[in-house]
Parts: C-alpha cells; sequence; structure tokens
C-alpha cells in the first residue's frame, strides 16, 4: 500500500534536513506541536499507559542536564546506560547529548561480564541502569575504576554500602545539583555514540558514531521510505541496537511521531493490538516467530480451510508481483482473480493484519535476512515489510526497499547519500556521510576495515543489479570452503532448512571437510508429529540420535534445499533440543549465529557426523 506524501508530512522532512544536532530533534518541536505526545510508556506502578508531550519530555530532560551538570564530567566523556526500551532511556540519551557527553548504550540481555569490558574499554564515568542487582552482577564479574557514580531508576530504596562508588536513586540524582550551570551544547562531528559491535567472535569493538552520521542517515532514509504525516511506531528492539536507535527512536523524534515502548516480547502481541502501530522496526526472528505461529494453527485446520489459505497467498503473491514489477507465476485460475480477491483478503488477509493492530503503514526487516517463505506469505496478504540492510559503522542503513519496487530477495538499492560498490571477492564497500569516524582506541583495527581509497569494506558478499538493488550471498569469513575446493555462503543454506517447520534453528559447518552437515535445533510441536510418525517418544532425548529420525530429517532438509547445487545439500545431520540463545552464549545480542562458539560447543556431534561417512580402513 502506497502512501502519497502530505504537505505537512513533506514540511516535516524538509525541517528535520535543517537539523544539525541530535538533542534539536526534540527542541524543534517546542514552538511548534509542544502538546503532541512523543512517548507512550507502560507505568508499572500505575499498570497503565502513560504519555509523555514533546513538552513534558524537554523538561525532564532539562532536569537530567542539570543532574549531569553537576558531576563536574568534561566535554566528551562517556556515560553509559543500561536499560529497557522506556523514557528513562530517552532522557538519559539526550541530556548526555545536550551535554556532549558521549553515551554507551549496553545491551539490556548481555552478560555482565560483557557489560564491565564495555565500561572499561569506553573508560565510562557514569552508569545509569534500572535495578541494583544488575550494577551488583557487574561489580561482580569486574573491577570498573573508571566510574564514578551509579544511578539506579526504578530501584526507590537504594543502598549499596559494598559498592566503591556512590549508587544513587533517580530521584535524589535529579534533585542534587537543580541549579547547576548547563554546559555548552554538541557540535555536528561530536561523537552521539559509543555502539559496541556484539561481534561472533572476540571482544566488541566501539563504534564511533557523531551527531553528523547519525542524521544523514535519517536523511537518506526519509528519501527511500516516506511516512505519511501521523505515523505511530511501536518499538521493540534493544535501543542498544543502532538499527532501533536510529529508525525507530530519532526517527519518530525527529518527525515529531509518537514512539510507543514494547513491555516486553511477551506481551509484543497484546501491544500491538493496544498501540496500533502503523510503523515498526523489526529482525526476521520476529516475523519467523509470528509466521510459524500461523502455520502450526493452520496445521490444525480442516482441508478446506487450509486451501483457501493457499489460495489467498497465491492471488495475494500475484497482486504483490504486478504492483512491485515483478515477473508474475503463471496459473490456470489467475483469471479468477479480481473475482475472489476481495473474498480471500476479508477472509484471510485481514485476520493476520488484525493481528499487527490494524493500521499498517511500514513494517521493515533488517539484521539479517528475511526467509522467502515468510515474505512470501507477509507480503501476499497485505503486510508490507521493507527488507533493508546495514551495520553498526554506517549508521546503520545502507540500503533499503522501496513502496512500487519492493523486491524480497534483495535489500533494495542504496539510499541517495550512499554509495555502493562490489571490490575483490563480490565483497560490497560503501562510502558516504553515515560512515562511522573509526573504532575507538583501535587504530589498526579502524585502518583494516577501510580501503586505501576510504570506502568501508562491510565484509558482506554480494550483488548489485542493474536497476540497483542489492542482494546480499554471504559473509566472505563465514564462506564455508570444502576439502573439494567448493564454496558454500552458510546463511542462505541455512534459512531455506528452517522454511521447514520441523527446525527452529540451524547451522551448517563443513570447512575443510568432504561435505556439508547441519546442526538443527527441532521445533517442538512439529518434531511431536514426527516422532508419533517414527514410533518415537518426543521427550526422549535418544530419540534424536535414533537413525531413523535422522534419516526423516534428512530427506525434509534436502527438500527444502532443493534449490541449492548438490555439493551445498547438508548429507548428515544432528538433531538438538536446546536452542542457540543469547543467554547461554550462543547467539549475539542482535540474534546472530556465533558460529564458533556453537561449533565448540558441539564438537563431538560434528566431529560424530563425518565419522560416520569417513572410509573404513582394511582390516590388517
Amino acid at each position: 500500500m502506497r502512501h502519497e506524501v502530505s504537505p505537512a508530512a513533506r514540511g516535516r522532512i524538509d525541517a528535520l534536513s535543517l537539523v544539525t544536532t541530535i538533542p534539536e530533534l526534540l527542541t524543534q518541536h517546542l514552538p511548534v506541536r509542544p502538546d503532541a505526545v512523543a512517548y507512550r510508556n507502560w507505568s508499572a506502578q500505575e499498570k497503565a499507559w502513560k504519555d509523555y508531550t514533546f513538552r513534558e519530555t524537554h523538561e525532564i530532560v532539562e532536569k537530567w542536564r542539570h543532574a549531569l551538570a553537576g558531576l563536574g564530567l568534561v566535554r566528551g566523556a562517556r556515560a553509559a546506560m543500561l536499560l529497557p526500551n522506556c523514557v528513562d532511556a530517552v532522557h538519559f540519551d539526550l541530556s548526555v547529548l545536550a551535554n556532549a557527553l558521549v553515551p554507551v548504550p549496553l545491551h539490556a540481555i548481555d552478560t555482565p561480564k560483557s557489560s564491565a569490558f564495555i565500561i572499561n574499554d569506553s573508560g565510562a564515568e557514569l552508569l545509569v541502569t534500572n535495578k541494583l542487582l544488575k550494577w551488583r552482577q557487574i561489580r561482580a564479574a569486574a573491577e570498573t575504576p573508571t566510574l564514578k557514580m551509579v544511578v539506579i531508576t526504578d530501584d526507590g530504596d537504594v543502598n549499596d554500602p559494598e559498592s566503591p562508588i556512590p549508587v544513587v536513586s533517580l530521584a535524589k540524582f535529579l534533585a542534587a545539583t537543580p541549579d547547576a550551570p548547563l554546559p555548552e551544547g554538541p557540535k555536528p562531528n561530536d561523537l552521539a555514540a559509543l555502539v559496541y559491535t556484539s561481534g561472533t567472535t572476540g571482544n566488541p569493538k566501539g563504534v564511533m558514531l557523531t551527531h553528523r552520521n547519525i542524521l544523514s542517515n535519517l536523511q537518506g532514509v526519509l528519501k527511500s521510505i516516506q511516512p505519511s504525516e501521523s505515523e505511530t511506531l511501536l518499538s521493540f528492539l534493544p535501543l542498544s541496537h543502532t538499527f532501533e536507535r536510529t529508525a525507530s527512536y530519532y526517527l519518530a523524534l525527529g518527525l515529531g511521531f509518537t514512539c510507543a515502548f514494547n513491555r516486553s516480547i511477551a506481551n509484543l502481541a497484546d501491544d500491538l493490538k493496544t498501540i496500533r502501530p502503523t510503523i515498526i522496526m523489526s529482525v526476521p526472528r520476529v516475523y519467523e516467530m509470528i509466521h510459524g505461529k500461523v502455520m502450526d494453527g493452520l496445521a490444525k485446520k480442516p482441508p478446506m480451510v487450509r486451501r483457501i489459505f493457499n489460495w489467498a497467498v497465491a492471488v495475494g503473491w500475484r497482486r504483490f508481483c504486478r504492483e512491485n514489477g515483478l515477473p508474475v507465476e503463471p496459473s490456470a485460475l489467475s483469471f479468477l482473480d479480481p473475482f475472489v480477491a476481495g473474498f480471500l483478503d476479508k477472509k484471510v488477509g485481514k485476520t493476520l493484519r488484525d493481528a499487527f493492530g490494524d493500521r499498517i503503514h511500514l513494517f521493515i526487516s533488517g539484521g539479517a535476512a528475511l526467509p522467502t517463505n515468510v515474505a512470501k506469505v507477509f507480503l501476499a496478504l497485505g503486510v508490507p515489510i521493507f527488507q533493508g540492510y546495514g551495520m553498526t559503522e554506517t549508521s546503520p542503513i545502507i540500503s533499503v526497499n522501496r513502496p512500487g519496487s519492493n523486491h524480497p530477495n534483495t535489500v533494495g538499492p542504496a539510499l541517495a547519500n550512499i554509495e555502493v560498490r562490489l571490490g575483490d571477492g563480490d565483497e560490497i564497500q560503501v562510502r558516504g556521510p553515515s560512515v562511522m569516524k573509526g573504532y575507538w582506541n583501535r587504530p589498526e583495527a579502524t585502518r583494516e576495515i577501510f580501503t586505501e581509497d576510504d570506502w568501508l569494506r562491510t565484509g558482506d558478499v554480494g550483488e548489485i543489479y542493474k536497476d540497483g538493488h542489492i542482494r546480499i550471498t554471504g559473509r566472505i569469513k563465514e564462506i564455508i570452503v570444502t576439502s573439494t575446493g567448493e564454496k558454500v555462503p552458510p546463511t542462505d543454506l541455512e534459512a531455506a532448512v528452517t522454511t521447514d517447520r520441523l527446525f527452529t534453528q540451524c547451522m551448517v559447518v563443513g570447512d575443510d571437510r568432504p561435505f556439508i552437515s547441519a546442526l538443527c535445533v527441532v521445533n517442538e510441536g512439529p518434531w511431536a508429529a514426527l516422532c508419533e510418525e517414527l514410533g518415537l517418544d518426543p521427550n526422549d532425548p535418544a530419540s534424536l540420535d535414533k537413525k531413523e529420525a535422522k534419516a526423516a530429517a534428512l530427506r525434509r532438509i534436502k527438500a527444502a534445499t532443493s534449490g541449492f547445487p548438490n555439493y551445498g545439500v547438508p548429507r548428515q545431520v544432528t538433531l538438538l533440543k536446546e536452542g542457540f540463545t543469547i543467554e547461554n552464549g550462543l547467539l549475539t545480542p542482535t540474534l546472530k549465529l556465533k558460529r564458533r562458539m556453537i561449533a565448540r560447543a558441539h564438537y563431538e556431534a560434528i566431529e560424530a557426523m563425518y565419522a560416520a561417512l569417513a572410509p573404513k580402513k582394511a582390516a590388517g
């Protein structure tokens, strides 16, 4: 569905082009819409949603600014934040930036040891977190000698006599120095954040992003995806994630929209219906989970219901292809499309869209590839998902699909103010005003990521089509090279495997091995159904190792990967009940596989897969 840009929306977009630092995203609204709702936040105390206007937000930010000024932090000092998505995170971020300090967002679900590393590496002097327990866990994990104070936002009675530095409640912090003189504000080329990349190996690196970097990225996005005059965003990805900071938080603030903060992922379905967002930024995993629930529910329906659903998808997909200039799959029944489209959409499409709150405008997917089968169902049923691509080092968005030219097997064309080229090995390389200043205290790493002519190496392998659309085919460092010399990009292969509902996660292996194998986490419902079919007990861990279970899994993997060359299809599989999670250290905070950690955790299983098909030595 395509929205024309109204004069009012155009005016807001044009006004944003005049903003030079992030705090101005807030102050620009005070003369023109001070009483419009900027934020909606769930109050646990009141058990209700609470609204904050732009005027109220500014008043609270000013209180934070005076409190920060009272600490005597010098210009450019770092302040760390370990908070869930909430208005306190906004107040922290805007006040720190307005005082020309540098926010260091910590991952709310990261380990205490990792948080302590980032605090120490950045030299943070202040930590703001919501629970005293979190500070105690960080303190127990490592010493943090640069910290001078810890502020706790949610615990009213803060008492930590064992802490080597002052620990105060938010109320005490804000009341301490209400008249402290405010410092001069930031300049466009000052740092606006030190965002630590989660990294799949090694310690994270602090990406230095300036006010100019982030604002130029916003301006580039608004030339590709243009919002309507009045939008509501639901923020649920962590604000430590640059994608969420730029594309939800700063975008909504800059254009004067309402940004609501999701209570938790467990409450996401309810919050979608309550907030009824018009825009959300998400990672594929969220869409995959929703798609999985839809498919599991559909499997329990009568055959006629499943046929109607599949017919609705087929008709809707042909409509989507026609609207976006894509080839239309031939069908003997396509002549019926105009006559049945309305009925099928009302019966199937509207039901799915209502689950998102029934006011869908723009849903963006980034961070990883959206599986083809998931994209097809949502797009066919009228959920307008636009895939984009980026990285923390580019503030973060590099490209995004656009209304009328939404090609779901690509990540869209580059933003208007970003240049993209293919380097050695078809590596995607970029340059433009949103590219980072460098890595914090890592001059060698900074030199390595830039080419001699100052293009940023993304590490991603891809193609650029004639119309400018970009397709990502893999990671340079993740390309699997088998002992026979075949090169296999794992990401596409893993995405294909998980199109089968039996598997919720997959990691393929095969470097320096004669063939590809797979570690697959089974989905509880389909696994139980398969076990019933095979006469196995789904609750018995031994069932995962049964020959008949593995043979059935391999048949399904082969079917799901039928479009891949034979050397890329897994020949052995290990079935797992426990998934790859952040908590067990096998996923990054942005839900990427930690391949080395997974391979280490399942070393014996991987070795057994190759031993099983190894040539037998002759006796004697």
